[in-house]
């Protein structure tokens, strides 16, 4: 069967497939209700432009989403929507465990975000306007969550792909993303949509009901929404199952792997030299009962592989994580006079959605282990070596804080670890437009207000409590109140897993505060046509508060701290990650002006050439102010064919995480050179020093990298050029057929960023030096204590490449039919970043390559459909193509990521009667899953440009009435 037909049956749909949401080049715009309810002009604003007028075909490179499309596309959010487009990168999406969206969505056009799956250099507006920015897990965000928008109040999305920071403001450098709400109209609209895949998980529940009511000089709308989407495991999936980094050597688990000296070659318990060594680590024995006395060793062996080899993807991880959303949106809009209207909008949205962990990997010890300072003396209860155990005082081996001892243990007993987030967001919006008479012309003027706030509420559960563990396993624990004994030598009981269990728990907001007013009219008549003017002002307000737990970020009690001067101290006091409190905003005024000039009309070779102007200054109390501009041709020298270019200066202020982000503790995937230690390597210099036989998946959890990251006050604004050129084609003799090629290139300079972990790694192995000073290591195993990642003003990012678009829509007997191809060809992504060394600046081309974590920059991306109607039935076929990519050099599998072609299809049925439509389809039809990366590894694919789903089935319902 081709997906669960009982569930499948059992729901009702919201929204299907339909490559045709791509791309609707800008000059099949049609025209949209004016500023009055009582009247209608033709005048149009498309994004990239708030010049009211009849021809919006000079406006740039622009993709539009219509109420169709977003009702046929089969989406679940705002992100799904837009990660499809040939033109997206790598977004935050799937809130799977492997990752940092933790139930975030975002937009990451042409791959210029600041970070993973970042879209901070891609401005998103509401109805012209900005949203608040995201929160998180560890932190606020710098850019806006998609998923903070109920999904019901969207009738409409514009892209535009070119610079806008003249016309918006800053975050527009990658493009603009305006999100169009829903219009005013009688009646009610509800729609439903059910799905499951072929492996009966990833369940998706979505629903949408809109009232909406005109009075004589007034409208209000009222929009509910609710979206649930189901988990799906690692364990669940063949790709996912076990990591592709093959075990060479024993890993931790829940029997642990203890390094205890006083062990090997003991006489007492009869063990052989270098047990329990740290070049032979011994483990307990499952399911063994430890003997008394001199026995005590009998339940423990020598850890070896492959007996000792445990799977952590196993353990409940998410490929997809779960997620519930519901909102509701409500716009009141009243005629004041005929001249003036006024509207008020109110929005809530509230997201839950979580992502499991396997549980933790416990490494503490004496002067080794990840976390240092613990002490097991030879009387604690649970010490199998001590008298509490039956032996002799004078056999007796404990454990002090300043030996070499370790253990490493899996705590599959206090549970898995899960990440919990409670996301509400607020917004008042409101304000008055209309029409005055200015030079004898009419004008449209409006002033609009907003606020809005985002807050997250977070949990991360079964976290650690080494406070307490330290306790639990010290001398004192018998004579202080409450202590529970801890036992690291064998199965815990619940008892000692709730006493050292703990649930961190932290909040952080965002909000925004914004006012502006603009006004558009015709100055005068040119020749060629009227000469129009756009001109306004803003005022906006940003601000951010970021709350850690408290006792995560306090100093321990029990276990020794940097304070009291021991070499073996720790400032940790939970397995949660620590970090600063941030506390942070800016404000800015901006005022611009826009013209658009047409220069020739009806000539020989020139049935139009139109130029459009736009200056903008930006005055930040942070780093001063700046202007930019933007100017652009569009030509026609037949009406058939469009010639546009545009050059575009972008700005782009650091944002307050950039700016004043605290210290955090965090957890990077990233690939070591080092491997292996300084014999494996020798001809890298940054190598040195590293034991030999060091493994880079022997530490921290899967080999993830344990780092900090911070903010940087003494960062300075980017900016940006941004060329376009493009041919659009709209042939009379070919009626429905539109084609479009555009090139561009974009320029960031003094770009913020943060090099990734393998990008730090690589130059410091490669390179030594202060390339290291970000780096440090543990000497006697060659692990990575810690790996600093801090935003700075690096040199330089460029990106070119091409989009086409072909659309076709033409008429048969047999039906009418649509056909849509939406290619991006991806030709350079370039990072320059300056040498310490004083050398050549160190380039790092991306295109092509996908050899870093959920970092996959394709040369080619496209989507294609082809939709049939004819009658009361349709149907659709749609295809998506990735393709290939570089892998990370490995002996598992070849250096590349293969291409993938999904393609989807879709049936449906209209009814008369309250206009119902049913719909069934199944996407990705041939169950493709994504192609496996080395370099993303333990989940084997990358999360932000592919999902593990599967081959999976859907049926949507809708009606009006």
């Amino acid at each position: 069967m081709l997906v669960n037909l009982r569930a499948l049956c059992a729901g009702t749909a919201y929204a299907a497939l339909l490559a045709g949401v791509a791309v609707t080049p800008a000059f099949a715009q049609t025209a949209a209700p004016s500023a009055t309810a009582t009247d209608t002009v033709e005048e149009v604003i498309v994004v990239g432009s708030r010049i009211q007028r009849r021809d919006a075909d000079t406006v740039g490179v622009v993709s539009t989403l219509t109420e169709a499309d977003i009702k046929n596309s089969g989406a679940n959010s705002v992100g799904e929507l837009l990660q499809k487009l040939p033109s997206a990168g790598v977004s935050l999406s799937s809130n799977g465990t492997q990752g940092t969206s933790y139930g975030a969505s975002s937009i990451n056009l042409r791959y210029l975000g600041g970070a993973e799956g970042s879209g901070n250099r891609v401005l998103v507006l509401v109805d012209g306007h900005r949203w608040v920015d995201g929160v998180g897990q560890r932190g606020f965000r710098d850019f806006v969550d998609l998923n903070t928008m109920p999904l019901g109040m969207i009738e409409g999305i514009e892209v535009l792909k070119d610079g806008a920071s003249a016309i918006y403001g800053s975050d527009a450098i990658a493009g603009v993303v305006n999100i169009k709400s829903a219009r005013d109209f009688d009646g009610m609209k509800v729609q439903a949509k059910y799905g499951v895949s072929s492996e009966g998980d990833g369940q998706s529940y979505s629903g949408v009901a809109n009232f909406g009511k005109r009075f004589d000089r007034s409208a209000v709308l009222v929009s509910l929404s609710y979206v649930k989407d189901k988990p799906i495991l690692t364990s669940d999936r063949d790709l996912t199952r076990v990591t592709l980094v093959p075990q060479t050597a024993v890993g931790t688990s829940p029997n642990g792997l203890y390094i205890l000296p006083g062990l090997s070659n003991n006489s007492y318990f009869g063990t052989a030299a270098g047990f329990a060594a740290s070049a032979s680590p011994a483990a307990f024995n499952p399911g063994a009962t430890i003997g008394a006395g001199a026995a005590a060793d009998n339940a423990f062996h020598t850890a070896a592989l492959p007996g000792d080899y445990y799977n952590t993807q196993a353990q409940g991880i998410y490929s997809a994580g779960p997620s519930e959303r519901w909102g509701v949106y409500t716009r009141y809009t009243a005629d004041l006079s005929d001249k003036v209207r006024f509207k008020a909008e109110g929005m809530f949205n509230q997201r839950k959605s979580d992502q499991l962990f396997s549980p933790v990997l416990l490494d503490i010890g004496g002067t080794a282990g990840t976390i240092r300072g613990f002490a097991i003396p030879s009387n604690q209860a649970f010490n199998p070596f001590g008298t509490a155990n039956g032996v002799p005082v004078a056999n007796a081996v404990g454990f002090a804080a300043n030996q070499a001892w370790r253990i490493r243990k899996v705590m599959t007993e206090v549970g898995n670890r899960d990440n919990v987030q409670n996301v509400k967001t607020y917004r008042v919006a409101g304000g008055f437009d209309g029409s005055v008479a200015l030079f004898g012309r009419d004008w449209k003027w409006d002033v609009y207000a907003l606020y809005s706030k985002n807050k997250i509420n977070s949990r991360a559960l079964n976290s650690v409590n080494y406070d307490k563990l330290a306790l639990g396993l010290g001398a004192s624990c018998a004579t202080t109140s409450g202590c529970v004994a801890i036992n690291l030598f064998g199965p815990m009981t619940a008892a000692q897993a709730d006493y050292i269990r703990y649930t961190v728990v932290e909040s952080n907001s965002t909000s925004i505060f914004d006012v502006s007013a603009n006004i558009t009219g015709e100055l005068l008549d040119l020749p060629a046509g009227p000469l129009a003017i756009a001109a306004g002002v803003e005022h906006r307000k940003n601000k951010a508060v970021d709350n850690p737990d408290p006792f995560v970020n306090a100093a321990p009690t029990y276990i020794p701290t940097p304070a009291s001067g021991a070499t073996f101290a720790s400032n940790t006091t939970t397995t949660g990650q620590t970090r600063s409190a941030t506390r942070g905003q800016y404000s800015l005024n901006e005022a611009y002006v826009e013209a658009a000039v047409p220069l020739l009309k009806d000539l020989p070779l020139a049935k139009a050439l139109d130029v459009s102007l736009a200056l903008r200054y930006s005055d930040y109390d942070t780093v001063g102010g700046d202007s930019t501009a933007k100017i652009g041709i569009g030509w026609r020298p037949i009406e058939d064919i469009l010639v546009r270019g545009t050059y575009a200066q972008g700005f782009r202020a650091p944002s307050i995480l950039e700016l004043y982000q605290g210290g955090r503790q965090t957890s990077f995937q990233g690939t070591d050179p080092c491997n292996g230690g300084a014999a494996a390597n020798p001809t890298l210099p940054g190598c040195a020093g590293v034991p030999a036989g060091y493994n880079q998946a022997n530490y921290n959890l899967n080999g993830l990298i344990a780092g900090t990251i911070s903010g940087n006050t003494k960062l300075k604004a980017e900016t940006a050029d941004t060329y376009s050129f493009g041919v659009a084609l709209k042939p009379r003799f070919a009626p429905g057929l539109t084609a479009t090629v555009d090139w561009y290139q974009i320029t960031v300079k003094d770009a913020i960023a943060s090099q990734s972990a393998t990008q730090i790694l690589s130059l410091c192995a490669q390179q030594g030096g202060v390339f290291c000073d970000l780096v440090t290591r543990d000497a006697s195993t060659g692990a990575i204590t810690n790996l600093l990642q801090g935003a700075q003003n690096l040199a330089e990012i460029e990106t070119s490449g091409v989009d086409a678009t072909i659309r076709y829509e033409f008429g048969t007997r047999f039906g009418r039919f649509a056909a849509v191809l939406d290619t991006s060809y991806l030709e350079s992504f370039k990072t320059t970043s300056p040498n310490p060394t004083g050398g050549a600046p160190i380039v790092d081309e991306r295109a092509g390559k996908g050899d870093q974590p959920r970092s996959t920059y394709p040369h080619w991306k496209g989507q294609a459909s082809l939709r049939w109607d004819q009658g009361a039935w349709n149907a659709l076929w749609r295809g998506r193509y990735i393709g290939e990519t570089t892998d990370a050099v490995n002996t598992v599998k070849d250096a590349k990521t293969k291409a993938i072609f999904y393609n989807d299809l879709e049936a449906g049925y209209q009814f008369e009667r309250y206009d119902t439509n049913l719909s069934v389809g199944v996407s990705n039809i041939f169950d493709k899953a994504p192609p496996a990366s080395y370099a993303n590894a333990p989940i084997n694919y990358d999360i932000y440009t592919y999902d593990a789903r599967g081959r999976y089935g859907y049926v949507r319902v809708s009606a009006k009435f």
